[in-house]
């Protein structure tokens, strides 16, 4: 399997030509996200990883693409018709020629007077974790870790990861950072990675990885 990581929680996975991708949202630049996908997973709501114009020209381009996500996002993309799969943690499906585990129910607390969203995270054959905006922990070979959100703190991201204990974690949600919080997030995840004696990194955008 090929991960790509594209800009801000945005991934392309891709096997035996096969390829989906997870959360083209609107922190990612990249004008061909899902050019040649034959699905589209979609953790949650939010704008930086549900751009619903985007979704909704991709599948007016592509008769062949689906989206699978949560009911709240469903619901938002509802004119988009039967090509939109409502998922809910537990569920167990053969998405593009991958078999997708959904685990997961809720975002993290974002502000304590706003109850959560809706969040959805996706297992990519029992290999890749998605866990969208949330820290919900899977025993995952490769894991991609959030690195930086106004929800959480570096502290959570390490414990996240020591929870976890992945032989593999890329970051992923790093849209809002520049170039000096950028480096600080690649070394604390160098940093861990060497604790934990794993492969922790961040993938610049269009850099890819063999799993």
């Amino acid at each position: 399997m090929q991960l790509t990581k594209l800009g801000h929680a945005c991934v392309r996975l891709r096997k035996d030509d096969r390829t989906l991708v997870i959360d083209p949202g609107g922190l990612t630049p990249e004008d061909d996200a899902i050019a040649g996908a034959e699905a589209v997973l979609i953790t949650h709501e939010h704008f930086d990883h549900l751009e619903a114009e985007r979704l909704r020209r991709a599948l007016a381009e592509d008769p062949r693409l689906t989206v699978y996500t949560c009911r709240a996002v469903a619901e938002i993309l509802g004119d988009a018709g039967g090509r939109i799969r409502t998922v809910g943690e537990g569920d167990a499906l053969t998405i593009a020629g991958f078999e997708v585990g959904v685990v997961g129910q809720k975002h993290e607390i974002v502000h304590p007077d706003v109850p959560p969203v809706e969040n959805v995270g996706f297992f990519i054959d029992e290999e890749v974790f998605h866990p969208g905006d949330a820290f919900t922990v899977v025993e995952a070979p490769t894991l991609l870790v959030p690195g930086q959100a106004p929800w959480m703190k570096a502290p959570e991201m390490i414990q996240y990861l020591r929870a976890v204990t992945p032989r593999r974690a890329y970051a992923v949600h790093d849209g809002l950072l520049n170039d000096f919080g950028l480096g600080l997030l690649e070394s604390q995840l160098t940093g861990e990675g060497a604790q934990q004696n794993a492969d922790f990194r961040r993938l610049k955008p269009g850099e890819s990885v063999q799993l």
